[in-house]
């Protein structure tokens, strides 16, 4: 088992967090589409901008450990992660959209799918794209 944990802790944690974002995700929106009535596009939106932010912290610091130091650096890596995030945002607008309005699916269902095309293409985002490391680049 340890082994296991070993060889793979990134993508294992990386589960344990987008499950995680993935609730933070949830809870907001039926709590702002089925609470506040809100209309379910607008409620997809914040939830994800809620979830986004809660993501950031988690990926940095537990998933994928980022070495990135100073302001300059951070900012960088912040704004490819919201970047990458945003892709992730028009996805989830795009899979609501399809499977709500145009196949006429119930939002929740139509949600749970969403999530998980979402968290798969936020970890391909993070591991090529955002939290990558180079060889001979400075963390600092």
């Amino acid at each position: 088992m340890r082994e296991l944990m070993g060889k793979y802790r990134e993508l294992i944690v990386y589960v344990i967090f987008g499950v995680l974002t993935t609730l933070v995700n949830w809870i907001f929106y039926w709590l702002l589409a089925d609470l506040f009535n809100m209309q379910y596009m607008a409620a997809a939106f914040i939830a994800q901008v809620v979830s986004i932010l809660f993501a950031y912290v988690t990926n940095r610091r537990w998933v994928f450990e980022s070495k990135v130091r100073g302001a300059r650096g951070v900012a960088l890596e912040m704004a490819k992660f919201f970047a990458a995030r945003g892709v992730s945002l028009l996805l989830d607008m795009l899979c609501m959209y399809i499977g709500v309005d145009m196949l006429k699916i119930n939002d929740k269902a139509v949600k749970v799918v969403s999530s998980v095309v979402v968290v798969i293409a936020n970890y391909v985002f993070s591991k090529l794209f955002v939290f990558r490391s180079r060889k001979g680049e400075k963390s600092s």
